[in-house]
């Protein structure tokens, strides 16, 4: 076997072990508790972005498990033609809070955060959070209305108030498990030992 195929092989090996470092979720993610206890960056983030805008952690939580389940680069799939030509992802949605390019780049203009990431906890946070907050302003949703909240999220603020939602009947499923991710997560949250 010559020295460049042995070397091939070696890095293609290494590459197909994961080594996404931080890009990995944590573990346990049905319990707030030990999120925020593996990550402890992750509670910073959520009640910075809490104090700002006043969208409670338990809601941010649960509406992120659903998009990215807390991994920093999730992407959406890939759509295929003919089942085997790929043809591009499915959006343009990516990060911890799966923003599409133009909401992202709408929010770094409003907010003046040029540097921010979306594979960046703090600013993904931020960005939920802010999102969720003209939600309120706009639409009237409480911001601890988890299902409602994640449906404007995922829809748009034109999509929710137009109900595109309603003809989405899995949207529907998801967004109510959301809510009862939300409700799991905010009792969790009131009992977590040594979280700060």
């Amino acid at each position: 076997m010559s020295r460049l195929f042995r070397a091939l092989v070696i890095v293609l090996l290494a590459a197909s072990c994961g080594g996404g470092g931080g890009t990995s979720a944590p573990r346990n993610l049905d319990n707030a508790c030990s999120i925020l206890k593996q990550r402890p960056g992750y509670h910073r983030a959520f009640r910075a972005a809490e104090r700002k805008w006043g969208v409670p952690v338990h809601v941010q939580m649960a509406s992120m498990y659903q998009e990215s389940k807390f991994k920093s680069d999730a992407r959406t799939p890939f759509r295929y033609a003919l089942g085997v030509i790929p043809m591009g992802r499915q959006s343009s949605a990516y990060g911890y809070s799966q923003a599409l390019n133009g909401t992202w780049d709408e929010y770094k203009d409003a907010q003046g955060r040029f540097r921010a990431r979306r594979n960046n906890i703090r600013d993904a946070s931020d960005f939920m959070a802010w999102y969720m907050a003209e939600s309120t302003q706009r639409l009237g949703i409480s911001p601890y209305d988890a299902r409602n909240q994640y449906l404007a999220y995922h829809e748009g603020r034109t999509g929710f108030s137009r109900g595109s939602y309603n003809r989405k009947a899995w949207l529907l499923r998801v967004s109510d498990e959301v809510a009862a991710r939300a409700a799991m997560y905010q009792v969790q949250l009131a009992s977590c030992p040594n979280i700060r």
